[in-house]
């Protein structure tokens, strides 16, 4: 028995790059279906893991924001930059409402002595989760002590100060992985 391949779908012949133009089709296709039903494509965001500049002159640029909470017996009323603000800024998160796989995406801060603390971007988008979370360097009127700062991040509504990050490295965004 003869087998009779078809030259045009040979997957050998094309190298495999098929499976690029049926992705490619379908994005477009997806594209177009949200047009007609009057929603907008989700905003590209970067792949990989982008690192997060705590940029001095791009945070004071920033609009600024108050917090408040009480973390080991001690009561804090700060002032600093929403997480969220800072990540749309250094174009790690897009300005308009997280779809699809944007919301597995996730923030990872840092500090100095290895402490991390992880929020998904959804719970931070105030189209969703409306976390605030809060980089600051001034706390009760004053600069943060040497053992807090230079960059505290606080999470005002917490049950416990677990992802309040003292000594602020850096801060990642990437894919969850699980």
């Amino acid at each position: 028995m003869r087998r009779i391949e078809n030259r045009w779908f040979d997957s050998r012949r094309f190298g495999g790059r098929l499976w690029a133009v049926s992705a490619l089709w379908a994005a477009g296709f997806a594209a177009q279906a949200a047009h007609r039903h009057g929603e907008a494509a989700p905003a590209a965001m970067p792949q990989g893991v982008v690192e997060v500049k705590l940029d001095e002159a791009v945070l004071a640029r920033l609009p600024q924001v108050k917090a408040e909470g009480v973390a080991h017996g001690r009561k804090l009323s700060c002032e600093g930059v929403a997480l969220v603000e800072l990540l749309r800024a250094s174009g790690a998160m897009p300005a308009e409402p997280l779809r699809g796989a944007q919301l597995s995406r996730i923030a990872q801060v840092r500090a100095r002595d290895g402490y991390r603390a992880a929020f998904s971007l959804g719970e931070l988008d105030p189209s969703l989760g409306n976390r605030p979370a809060v980089l600051t360097r001034r706390c009760n009127g004053a600069d943060l002590p040497a053992g807090d700062g230079p960059w505290r991040l606080i999470v005002p509504g917490e049950s416990r100060p677990a992802r309040w990050v003292r000594q602020v490295e850096s801060i990642r965004v990437g894919d969850a992985d699980v």
